[in-house]
């Protein structure tokens, strides 16, 4: 639940979810009770990424190689939903982004049909230019 949390939240900092994942390791053995002192320890250093003892030794070997799939399973559906959450924040700030771009055209186009409306209301009352009569220049005898 904690790594879920921290995934929806938006985390995605590697070591973090590692810790969360060792954490969880070290829970569920816990749990389940089939870890001596000795294991304890030293999931709290470092676990290893394979079980220590071959799966086929036994029912504790087939509990560790079935609890390190398990683990590995969780390790790529949190991935997998940390993708899926990057890809809908993508999507969101997406359509947001088109949203205000939207509104932004509307709101010129708004502008410039007030500025030709303003200017056909003003064009009668403008008075042609007045400029003055051109002078031609001389003609040579």
């Amino acid at each position: 639940a904690l790594r879920v949390s921290y995934l929806r939240s938006g985390g995605h900092d590697p070591a973090i979810l590692e810790q969360l994942l060792h954490l969880q390791l070290e829970a569920t053995v816990l749990e389940k009770g089939t870890a001596g002192p000795r294991r304890g320890r030293r999931m709290a250093e470092a676990p290893p990424a394979v079980p220590a003892e071959p799966p086929s030794t036994g029912t504790h070997g087939l509990d560790e190689a079935l609890l390190a799939v398990e683990l590995e399973n969780r390790r790529l559906e949190d991935e997998l939903l940390a993708l899926k959450v990057r890809r809908e924040r993508r999507a969101d700030a997406g359509s947001r982004a088109a949203q205000r771009h939207t509104e932004e055209l509307a709101r010129l186009q708004a502008e410039v049909g007030m500025l030709r409306c303003h200017a056909e209301q003003t064009r009668p009352w403008l008075h042609p230019p007045v400029f003055p009569r051109p002078v031609a220049p001389t003609l040579p005898p």
